[in-house]
C-alpha cells in the first residue's frame, strides 16, 4: 500500500472577490452581466459536489452601495450557500458602504453602523478575521488606527489551527501601473502588525485578476473578479477591462499549508480523456494507493 504525501484538507473555502452588482439587474458599465456571471459562477460551485466551509466574498459586494444591490446578492448567494452547508463571510471593499451593509447583510452589531467593518468567524479551530480596508469616498485603501488595533487585539490571543485574514485591498506590489493610485496605503504598519502572528494566509480581491506574493512573511492570494477581469496581455503601461477571465480561488487548508487554486468561470472543450469521479477512484485504488489520514 502507498500513502498519498497528504491527507484531504482540513478545510475548504471558496474564495471569491469583486462580484459589483449594480443598484439595477442591468449590465456593469454596460458591458458585464454581473449578476448572471455571480449565478453561473455559484451553479458550476454547486454542481460540481463541492462542500466548502464557507464562501468567503472579499469586497466590492456591489457597485455602488444601493441597498437594492446588496438584497439581490443575499438572494443569489445565500441559498445556494444552504445547500452547500456553507456560511457567508462577507467582507467590505472601496465600492461597497458600511451602513448600507449593515442594514443588509449580516455582519455585526456595531453601534455605529458607518464604522469599519471587522469581525472574527470560527471554523472549528480556524480563524477568519475580516479587516476593513476601505476609506469612505475614496479607492485607495488604507488600515486605519481603529482597525489595526482591533487586529491587534484579535492576534493577541492565537488560534489553535491558525488564521486566514480576509482584507480587500492586497499588500502587494501592483501589476497594473494605473493600480498604484487605488493600492493600500501604509502597508508597513500593517505589516508590523502581522509580523510573527498565527496568520496563514491573506485573501484580497480589488485588482481583478489572481496574483500571489508574500507580505510580512504571509502567503497572499487575490481572486479575480466574478464581475469582469483583467487584461494582462495589453500593452504594457495601460488598463483594460474585459468581460472576460472572470474567476474564483479555491482555498485548501492543511495542517502543514494553504494551497490556493485559481478557477475560471469560462469553460472549453474536452482535452485529453475525461475521467469521471468513480473512474478516478477506482485507478487510485488500483495503483493500491490510500489517502494519508
Amino acid at each position: 500500500m502507498i500513502l498519498s504525501e497528504h491527507p484531504r484538507p482540513a478545510k475548504t473555502f471558496v474564495h471569491l472577490a469583486d462580484t459589483h452588482l449594480p443598484g439595477e439587474r442591468s449590465l456593469l458599465y454596460g458591458a458585464a452581466d454581473a449578476d448572471g456571471h455571480l449565478a453561473l459562477l455559484l451553479e458550476r460551485i454547486e454542481s460540481s459536489g463541492l462542500r466548502p466551509d464557507a464562501l468567503l466574498l472579499a469586497g466590492d459586494l456591489v457597485d455602488r452601495g444601493d441597498r437594492s444591490a446588496y438584497r439581490r446578492l443575499r438572494a443569489l448567494v445565500e441559498p445556494i450557500a444552504e445547500r452547500l452547508g456553507a456560511e457567508v463571510v462577507w467582507a467590505p471593499g472601496n465600492h461597497d458602504d458600511r451602513a448600507a451593509m449593515r442594514a443588509e447583510l449580516p455582519l455585526d452589531d456595531a453601534a455605529d453602523p458607518r464604522s469599519p467593518v471587522c469581525f472574527a468567524r470560527w471554523f472549528g479551530g480556524l480563524r477568519v478575521l475580516v479587516l476593513d480596508s476601505t476609506v469612505p469616498g475614496a479607492h485607495w485603501g488604507e488600515i486605519g488606527p481603529e482597525q489595526a488595533a482591533w487586529l491587534r487585539d484579535e492576534l493577541s490571543r492565537p488560534a489553535p489551527e491558525g488564521s486566514l485574514l480576509v482584507v480587500h485591498h492586497p499588500p502587494l506590489p501592483t501589476v497594473l501601473d494605473l493600480a498604484v493610485t487605488v493600492e493600500l496605503r501604509g502597508q508597513a504598519a500593517l505589516a508590523e502588525v502581522l509580523r510573527g502572528s498565527d496568520v496563514r494566509a491573506i485573501l484580497s480581491g480589488h485588482v481583478h485578476h489572481p496574483s500571489f506574493g508574500t507580505f510580512a512573511g504571509i502567503p497572499v492570494a487575490v481572486a479575480s473578479s466574478s464581475a469582469y477581469g483583467q487584461d494582462l496581455a495589453g500593452v504594457v503601461g495601460s488598463t483594460r477591462g474585459q468581460d472576460a477571465a472572470q474567476g474564483y480561488n479555491l482555498v485548501h487548508v492543511y495542517a502543514d499549508t494553504v494551497v490556493h487554486s485559481p478557477v475560471s468561470l469560462g469553460r472549453g472543450a474536452d482535452v485529453g480523456e475525461h475521467v469521471p469521479a468513480e473512474e478516478a477512484a477506482r485507478r487510485i485504488a488500483a495503483a493500491d494507493i490510500t489517502w494519508r489520514e
